[in-house]
């Protein structure tokens, strides 16, 4: 079959999933019976089932490469963290604050569906007790940190584009 003529069903059941998922908060004139609003719910549980999962290899892949990355790069990140983002070392309770609050925000993002970067999130924790423990903040630091953030997106866009240009024509 010419790969024109293939469809992506499993974007196709992200598409459907999200459309159910907004119809009971959607303004409609019609209101769905509570049968089929139960019927719905059970379809989106099992297309959730059919998509939203991840192969176990890619589990113990990105274990092994975040293990990897900690365990080369972790006193930097710490130093950074702990050291670089405020003018003073981070106190015990601007640790606890920090933490607690990327929880939280990792914790409402999920409940949302929404991606967050929970190096991002942690580091905003950490300058917001800073701020607010008038400790002072490091603007050099926080300007990498921006930058940082800033890039991320577009060059992990540009660079799965390429990779996956790149495995495409050598696959053929």
């Amino acid at each position: 079959m010419p790969p024109e003529r293939v469809r992506n069903f499993r974007n196709d059941l992200y598409i459907v999933n999200e459309a159910l998922r907004l119809l009971p908060s959607s303004p409609t004139p019609h209101m769905v019976a509570a049968r089929d609003a139960d019927a719905i719910r059970q379809y989106r549980r099992q297309v959730d089932v059919a998509t939203k999962f991840i192969p176990d290899w890619v589990k113990v892949a990105v274990a092994i490469a975040l293990g990897l990355g900690t365990m080369i790069g972790w006193k930097r990140i710490v130093v950074t963290v702990g050291e670089k983002i405020g003018k003073e070392h981070l106190t015990y309770a601007q640790g606890a604050a920090a933490e607690l609050t990327a929880m939280a925000t990792i914790g409402a993002a999920d409940a949302f569906g929404l991606p967050v970067s929970t190096t991002h999130v942690l580091s905003s924790g950490v300058a917001g007790t800073m701020a607010a423990n008038s400790s002072g903040l490091q603007w050099n630091t926080i300007r990498n940190l921006l930058m940082a953030w800033v890039l991320t997106l577009p060059v992990s866009i540009l660079l799965s584009g390429l990779l996956f240009w790149l495995f495409r024509t050598l696959a053929h």
